[in-house]
């Protein structure tokens, strides 16, 4: 069952990871698309007036040609290249302010951060083929800088100027082709379209969130179910185990009285009942009986009394020197005691030594055995609920796994304290102080 829940925790997971790889590939594409819509909208409405952006105070609209001379000018190199450059910076400059404008008015409405550049990337001269530029020219730019431009338009046009000499003559011919490229880059796309994207989003993560937290409640859910039914398969397995002993020390009260009239047995069975009463309380309410009797000095030794009469081929070696009564319940420290004992007859004890002693308002007590021990990993589980030693539980007695749990309850009810310590093969000590007062 356990092989099972880790393969469909492992198939959830697997799957899990591959509907939030589909999920995470469906935003991206979504992410490219509407990128891409915002783009053909930002360029279908700035193709409408990039051919007239020159135009806005830009070199073209310029009638005295300007740009024709400068071009000559510099071919024939009666001005430097230094003054050429700055021919074109000036111009920049000059239309900056106006083309930023008028970008930033176009698409106020829509938000966009929009930057665009238009540069010279070559000037030909036709009749050597000579080229003017070894690098690209800004010819204006907005306020706004391209870092990168994700749509382009390229430009490519020719210039012609034909000079005459006093006789009317042909002179030579100037004649210029130009490139240029114009980028248009919307600065805060990002967060354009994580905005437009933020329900979907939003919707995505729901969706996710919702199947993992709905796979962790079935999996909480089934693995409490599934728990709760192996403890009631084995509380059906073996409840009959756990009255074992009270029903055989009955039996065998029962034959003795046949037998022969014993005084000490009715007590016995008195103390039997009592201790089937106090189980099927255990059993079912997970609790002890609110009836509160104070344990005499005597009482220690009828509950050791009791286990020697059911196990007569244990030797139950007891050191009692209480010589007071205790405010501890009788029915609780009956169940402490024997608890203890019938685990170390159930593991193979033939010795069984009970100390118990109290000294400075604190009850000390210590039972020791020579049975099969329990190994170091099994120590810290050994008061867990329905926990069973299967390496070594090969003693024909067996149980629910409650019997030490109910010593931890008792202890820690007490405020008191539990050491164990075992050799495998050897010896296992329980030792238990609580505290009382008077």
């Amino acid at each position: 069952m356990i092989t099972k829940s880790k393969n469909l925790i492992a198939l959830f997971a697997a799957l899990f990871l591959l509907l939030l790889g589909i999920q995470a590939y469906f935003m991206y594409k979504t992410y490219q698309v509407k990128e891409r819509e915002i783009y053909r909208d930002v360029h279908a409405r700035l193709t409408n007036y990039t051919d007239r952006l020159e135009d806005l105070g830009g070199i073209k609209s310029r009638t005295d040609d300007t740009i024709q001379k400068i071009l000559i000018r510099y071919h024939d190199k009666k001005i430097s290249k230094k003054d050429f450059l700055e021919y074109f910076k000036k111009n920049r400059k000059e239309n900056e302010k106006h083309l930023s404008d008028y970008v930033d008015a176009s698409f106020k409405k829509e938000g966009y951060k929009i930057a665009t550049k238009t540069e010279y990337i070559s000037i030909i001269y036709i009749p050597d083929s000579t080229s003017l530029i070894d690098q690209p020219i800004t010819l204006y730019e907005t306020r706004n800088k391209v870092s990168n431009p994700k749509i382009s338009n390229t430009g490519k046009w020719e210039t012609t100027s034909r000079s005459t000499t006093n006789d009317d003559t042909p002179g030579r011919n100037d004649s210029f082709i130009l490139k240029s490229n114009t980028g248009f880059e919307i600065l805060n796309i990002k967060t354009i379209i994580f905005k437009e994207l933020a329900l979907l989003t939003i919707c995505c993560a729901a969706i996710l969130a919702s199947v993992l937290l709905l796979y962790i409640f079935t999996v909480k859910n089934l693995a409490r179910q599934q728990k709760q039914v192996e403890v009631l398969h084995t509380v059906v397995d073996n409840i009959s185990h756990e009255f074992k002993t009270p029903i055989a020390t009955l039996k065998i009260a029962s034959k003795t009285l046949k037998k022969e009239w014993n005084p000490e047995t009715l007590p016995l069975i008195d103390r039997q009942i009592n201790r089937l009463e106090n189980l099927m309380i255990q059993l079912h309410k997970d609790e002890t009986s609110e009836e509160v009797l104070s344990i005499q000095p005597e009482d220690w030794s009828f509950f050791v009394q009791d286990l020697a009469f059911t196990y007569p081929e244990i030797n139950f070696d007891l050191s009692n020197k209480i010589t007071d009564e205790l405010p501890f319940d009788q029915h609780l420290m009956e169940t402490l005691i024997k608890n203890l004992c019938e685990n170390s007859v159930k593991y193979g004890a033939s010795d069984v030594k009970i100390n118990i002693n109290n000294s400075s308002q604190t009850l000390k007590i210590e039972i020791s055995d020579n049975g099969c021990g329990i190994e170091k990993k099994e120590l810290a589980h050994i008061f867990e609920k329905f926990y069973r030693i299967q390496s070594n539980n090969i003693h024909n007695t067996k149980g629910l796994g409650l019997g030490l749990y109910f010593v931890k309850k008792i202890v820690t009810k007490y405020g008191g304290s539990i050491e164990v310590s075992s050799l495998p093969k050897t010896e296992t000590t329980f030792k238990i102080s609580v505290p009382y007062e008077n």
